[in-house]
């Protein structure tokens, strides 16, 4: 495996593990602002755990959602998602960091760091997986009520919290491929070679000795 493409892949898997957790408790996953005076005007934001207001003042209220079975099927999707992407990245960074070859952790046998090493790339294209779904669902939710002309509720966008995770799943992605890809290269260049002799010289000890051998018919034989 190319030590390079290894510390690529590893940064690139650990800068979208850090971006999952700097999602995850943002506040600002959707967001919606309320016009009126400079007194009243007010935003409404909203994450998975809670919903806040702020007014033209600098006052916050949030509120957490009070009971997860009261909530929606995709908010605690979303919630289980990010979590599992946060695991999966855990044990990703673990894995890429014992199976390095720049790393002394597992001794010498490189063929063994390198099944290691394509395991942690297996875990970030999980992390990134778990992150996309889980943005881009919530992303569609927020869509669809705020194109729908029936939707009697608070019409909401996209909010940074949202970006940060895209960012965070396409970052993840890259260094799992990197990683599996460096794995695959390295098993195509220690293929062994397979010793075919040639066969279109044969050569033969019968021949060789019948050669030298005295014809028992010598040239007195028929006199």
């Amino acid at each position: 495996m190319d030590p390079v493409i290894e510390v690529v892949g590893f940064l690139l898997g650990f800068l979208g593990w850090v971006m999952v957790g700097i999602a995850l408790p943002n506040r600002y996953w959707k967001e919606s602002t309320v016009d009126g005076s400079v007194i009243t005007t007010s935003t409404i934001y909203e994450n998975l755990w809670m919903s806040c207001a702020s007014d033209s003042t600098g006052i916050h209220d949030c509120r957490e959602f009070p009971s997860l079975l009261a909530l929606s099927g995709y908010l605690q999707a979303s919630r289980a998602l990010m979590i599992a992407a946060i695991v999966m990245g855990t044990f990703g960074i673990l894995a890429t960091m014992v199976g390095m070859k720049c790393s002394k952790a597992g001794g010498e046998n490189y063929i063994l760091k390198g099944r290691i090493a394509g395991t942690g790339g297996v875990c970030f294209l999980l992390q990134g997986l778990c992150t996309m779904i889980s943005v881009s669902w919530y992303a569609f939710n927020i869509t669809q009520e705020f194109f729908d002309p029936f939707y009697p509720g608070t019409r909401f966008e996209f909010g940074e919290g949202l970006y940060i995770g895209w960012c965070s799943a396409i970052l993840a992605i890259c260094g799992g491929s990197c990683l599996l890809c460096a794995c695959k290269l390295e098993q195509s260049d220690d293929t062994p070679y397979m010793y075919q002799p040639n066969k279109g010289t044969v050569y033969s000890a019968a021949v060789t000795s019948q050669r030298g051998a005295t014809s028992p018919y010598d040239k007195n034989a028929y006199v």
